[in-house]
């Protein structure tokens, strides 16, 4: 997968976590435990953009 994919997948996915995140959030009795998994998750996605973007 040419790198330019693989960061276009890795956005879109980040921003679809960050959908999920403002999702459960709004729920009347959000999960913290699921939240904090998807932070987690989102973070570790941004992480990995930004060092393909480095190279």
């Amino acid at each position: 997968m040419p790198m330019d994919k693989r960061i276009e997948t890795l956005k879109l996915r980040h921003a679809s976590l960050e959908d999920e995140i403002g999702g459960e959030e709004q729920r009347p009795n959000p999960d913290q435990f699921v939240i904090s998994e998807l932070k987690k998750e989102k973070l570790k996605l941004k992480d990995a953009i930004f060092t393909l973007e480095a190279t």
